[in-house]
């Protein structure tokens, strides 16, 4: 039996399925648990990745890492669960180790594949410069699965979701208020990225990059020194500092490629480097360079992109 815990607190995630198609790849037997009030039709489509049984407790609003580490090891002990399975996220990071240490197991964090033959498993390692590989040998193991590592893979199962009320007493966490991000697609959720730097010269030329982003169906997002300048919120800096991102593609545009910026984009698996500089660092972990003026490659990529996507839909 594997247990996937899932927080639906804003909403279900992209990397809520895919923690989902991950448990299934290890076990034919999945069960999800998690707490708020997504509806009962929001929980159930996790059959559609493979999960026969969906747990929720209403109770409980999932803000609260304590009581959530109660909620998680009662039902990981009750279902005799062998793994547990959690995105590697802001809650996962909280909650996991706290459940590792309650129930006494072993835990692979940031994992980025299945378990080989041997049952170590490839995690990222110094903040994704190099590949590791994780084993634990405790009867119950805990994985934390970093986002857009594994494809989502339908696998249509009759889920029934069922409500619990769990014995996680009262939570001693106060929600003051909610500050959600501008924009449609979260960047840690995004397959596409387009993203720029001080390359730009001012934030009156970040049309150029939402455009492309558009065409794209891609998320915006900026280097660290843009958001610290005022031109673009602080929400879409990634990096070390910043948001880390793992998307299918990667365009940088006017970035020069710092370690910080480097360490929060390289587990991207296509990077594509617009810069006028030759020597700019990023050139050397780019899949694709164009050494270049964006302000005249930028509007020729897109235009060529509108032209390709008119002529194949």
């Amino acid at each position: 039996m594997i247990l996937v815990y899932i927080s639906s607190q804003n909403g279900i995630s992209k990397s809520a399925f895919e923690a989902v198609t991950y448990a299934r790849k290890l076990d034919s037997e999945v069960c999800v648990l998690t707490c708020g009030s997504a509806s009962e039709a929001q929980l159930s489509a996790f059959g559609q990745y493979g999960a026969q049984k969906v747990l929720v407790d209403r109770k409980i609003d999932g803000s609260d890492a304590q009581q959530l580490t109660k909620l998680i090891s009662q039902y990981a002990q009750e279902l005799n669960a062998s793994t547990l399975v959690f995105t590697h996220d802001f809650v996962g990071k909280a909650i996991a180790p706290r459940v590792s240490v309650k129930l006494k197991a072993g835990m692979v964090a940031g994992a980025i594949a299945l378990p080989e033959a041997n049952g170590s498993i490839k995690v990222n390692v110094f903040s994704g410069k190099a590949s590791g590989f994780v084993k634990v040998n405790s009867s119950v193991r805990i994985i934390s699965l970093l986002a857009n590592s594994i494809p989502l893979e339908l696998n249509e199962t009759a889920c029934k979701v069922e409500e619990i009320t769990a014995n996680t007493g009262d939570s001693k966490i106060k929600v003051i208020s909610v500050k959600k991000p501008d924009g449609a697609i979260p960047l840690p959720e995004a397959e596409i990225v387009v993203s720029a730097g001080r390359g730009l010269k001012g934030p009156e030329n970040w049309g150029m990059v939402e455009t492309l982003a558009q065409t794209l169906g891609a998320a915006t997002a900026c280097s660290r020194p843009v958001a610290d300048i005022g031109w673009r919120p602080h929400h879409e800096h990634v990096g070390q500092t910043g948001v880390a991102i793992r998307p299918n593609l990667y365009i940088a545009i006017g970035i020069s490629g710092a370690i910080q910026h480097l360490a929060g984009v390289n587990g991207s698996k296509v990077i594509v480097v617009v810069n006028t500089d030759k020597e700019a660092p990023f050139f050397k972990a780019a899949d694709y360079g164009v050494i270049g003026d964006a302000f005249d490659v930028i509007p020729k990529l897109n235009a060529a992109l509108v032209k390709f996507k008119a002529a194949n839909n």
